[in-house]
């Protein structure tokens, strides 16, 4: 695992749960308002810490650790992420995998071997808008298809989410990604916060009552919805 950021202690990455937030380099998209711009373009310019520091620092904390969230980049680019968490799991802890979903392959192994405990998903937009906002030509969305079945009919704890850009996303949208992930347990709406990491910038937030609007969009398809990036929604 090629881990280029630690937080130690999280109480907001694992909902519910106290947690360590790990961050990998690379990723396969590039959404330009990615605000973790660093790791996703320029990864060999952060600091690597070994895994003999995670686990050196999991020892000592583990008493008040609920649980480990993998993220990135996008964690499921690597062969040895199983191994990984096979490691974590030795340890007691629950884990959190956060993915942008075009590996099923890795996902569905995981999911198989029970190593995950949560996953959260990002829904980048609509079918039509997602080449755009991933800056990738995205031609065939099987993939994210895939994964978005897999957590659906599995057991486990799951959420899909959205980061809100007010030039990318707008209310017909929400409703195609709301036919898209119809029966899904959970979904979150992220505001969009600018950062002086991310890819490019010219974007901008919607403000809370047009983010609420989206919300009431998303709960004629989701279980439950939320607004997440603001207070008390």
């Amino acid at each position: 695992m090629n881990i280029k950021g630690l937080i130690k202690t999280s109480l907001i990455d694992y909902p519910g749960k106290i947690a360590t937030t790990i961050f990998v380099g690379g990723c396969n998209l590039r959404c330009p308002y990615c605000h973790n711009g660093d790791l996703v373009l320029t990864p060999n310019n952060l600091k690597t810490y070994t895994e003999s520091e995670v686990w050196e620092h999991i020892e000592k904390r583990k008493k008040l650790l609920d649980g480990i969230c993998i993220t990135g980049g996008e964690p499921t680019l690597y062969d040895d992420l199983p191994d990984f968490i096979e490691k974590i799991k030795d340890h007691g802890l629950l884990v959190k995998l956060d993915t942008n979903g075009t590996n099923p392959e890795m996902l569905k192994k995981l999911l198989d071997n029970n190593s995950l405990d949560y996953v959260a998903m990002d829904i980048k937009n609509s079918r039509e808008k997602y080449s755009l906002t991933t800056n990738i030509n995205v031609a065939d969305l099987v993939k994210v298809d895939e994964s978005i079945k897999l957590l659906i009919d599995s057991n486990i704890d799951y959420e899909f989410r959205t980061t809100v850009v007010r030039e990318l996303h707008d209310e017909e949208n929400f409703h195609e990604m709301g036919k898209w992930i119809n029966g899904a347990k959970r979904y979150y709406l992220q505001q969009y916060e600018e950062s002086d990491k991310q890819i490019k910038k010219g974007f901008s937030a919607y403000d809370v009552a047009e983010l609420l609007r989206f919300r009431d969009i998303m709960n004629e398809y989701v279980g439950k919805v939320n607004v997440r990036g603001v207070e008390d929604y």
